[in-house]
């Protein structure tokens, strides 16, 4: 709610927010930390860390983490469920929250069953956000729109952010802090409906 409160013009600009970022990151640096994934960091002693050297490293709606499920419980106001296969939103308000867990119902009040091309589509996401990198070499990591999706990077591609080869896409060490705006271009249901959307700057 207390966000509501504020407007555009009381945010850090772009620039200045990438500043901001890049000057925590090198503090962090200092430290001893490493950099991975997207926006997180770890100590190299860290069972996180390791989990990124063995790929295995997950990430959800709370962020990265060591151990892989595919099932998440939400619980309280607006948490989100995942079976991996839907998601399930709790009612967003504590009255109605609480109405529905008093009256022993599950407080659940939208939600969203993945299609076979969701599921593609988050797999690259997840491919992308965890190991920065993504292939669809294999038939089952193919996407209707791959072509598309291409063009839709090659800005990236020129920028030295990513490379692509033989149906394999790399997000280089100049690109990882584009790791979110990379994994967009596979979002098929935002492209859809925000077609003329520029991909590169939704996320700065």
């Amino acid at each position: 709610m207390g966000q509501r409160g504020f407007d555009e013009q009381d945010l850090p600009a772009p620039e200045l927010k990438r500043a901001l970022y890049e000057q925590g990151k090198q503090l962090l640096l200092d430290l001893g930390y490493v950099e991975i994934g997207m926006d997180h960091f770890s100590l190299p002693t860290d069972g996180l860390y390791q989990s990124v050297l063995d790929k295995t490293i997950h990430r959800n709606f709370m962020g990265y983490s060591s151990s892989s499920t595919q099932l998440m419980i939400g619980l309280g106001m607006s948490a989100i469920s995942d079976s991996w296969y839907a998601f399930a939103q709790n009612d967003k308000s504590v009255e109605g929250y609480t109405e529905r867990v008093n009256n022993g119902n599950l407080p659940v009040f939208r939600g969203h069953v993945l299609n076979g091309e969701d599921l593609v589509v988050r797999r690259h996401i997840l491919n992308l956000m965890c190991n920065l990198a993504t292939s669809w070499n294999e038939k089952d990591m193919q996407l209707p729109e791959m072509s598309a999706i291409v063009e839709r990077l090659s800005e990236m591609q020129l920028d030295g952010l990513i490379e692509i080869k033989d149906n394999h896409l790399l997000v280089t060490e100049k690109g990882r802090t584009f790791a979110r705006n990379i994994a967009m271009a596979f979002d098929l249901r935002l492209i859809r409906k925000q077609p003329q959307t520029r991909i590169f700057s939704m996320t700065i």
